[in-house]
Order: C-alpha cells, then structure tokens, then sequence
C-alpha cells in the first residue's frame, strides 16, 4: 500500500509542475501528455478552471481533453477511483468554468453529457486514450463525459 501513497504524491507533483510550465509557457510546454512511447504525438492536455464547492476559491485542473467542434469534452475517470474528481463534483455545483487550450482561455458552461452524446464520443476518447476503457472496467460508477459549452 505504500506504493499507492507514493504514486499518489508523485501524480500530484507532476500534477503542479505540469501546470506551472504550461502556465508559463502559454501551453507551448505541458500541453500533450507523453508516457514512454505509447502517445508518441502526445494527448492533448487542457486547464480547467473551476469554483470550489467549499471554499469558492478557484481550481486549476490539468486534463486530457477532446474538441468536438466548439465544444471541449473531459472525462471524469479519476484513474477509475471509486469516487468522482474534486473537479468534476466543483462543476455540478458550479457550471461556470473557463478552459485553456494552449494560450486561448475560453469561458464555458460544462455540463454532463447525456446518455446519446456519452455513446457517440467514448470512442473517440478511447481512441484518443485508450486507458479510459480500463477505467471504466476498475470501477462500479459510470465514468462521467463532461461538455463544455461555449458561453
């Protein structure tokens, strides 16, 4: 189990460096996720900003995402953890989010995909990261997709 704390730790610094240098950087660092050789041309990676259910204060949260048209789409798998993300529970209370790709900070309204558009996109997803599929597999949850809509 101490290897779980560890990979918990080391997620959460890469987590913070990532975010760092894409802030820095306009995006033209921490942009696409890259893990050996499996993504060669990388995922792209997207900032989500959210309120805090709690406290109100803003939440930073670096994700894969997908472009269907105007539209970003997120994946709230949590690695296929029992429970949803901090980021994902933060925009059912508040749907008012803004997305950075690369330099370009759009505001968005997220919201869940429905039963219809969550079928047409999980393959695209699983096409872009295959590693949704297993998450779905380790958990008893339905893995949200999440919309964001242009405002």
């Amino acid at each position: 189990m101490k290897w779980m704390a560890t990979g918990k730790v080391l997620m959460k610094w890469s987590s913070k460096i990532n975010v760092a240098l894409y802030l820095r950087t306009g995006g033209r660092l921490g942009s696409k996720f890259r893990f050996g050789s499996a993504f060669p041309r990388g995922i792209p990676v997207t900032l989500l900003t959210t309120t805090g259910r709690k406290s109100g204060e803003p939440r930073l949260s670096p994700l894969l995402f997908l472009e269907d048209d105007d539209r970003i789409v997120l994946v709230a798998s949590q690695g296929g953890a029992p429970k949803h993300p901090m980021w994902y529970l933060n925009l059912r209370a508040n749907p008012e989010v803004t997305v950075q790709v690369r330099s370009r900070i759009r505001p968005m309204t997220a919201r869940v995909a429905t039963p219809d558009e969550r079928a047409r996109l999980w393959p695209r997803l699983v096409d872009m990261y295959p590693e949704f599929d297993s998450y779905q597999s380790w958990t008893d949850r339905t893995i949200p997709v999440v919309i964001c809509d242009p405002r």
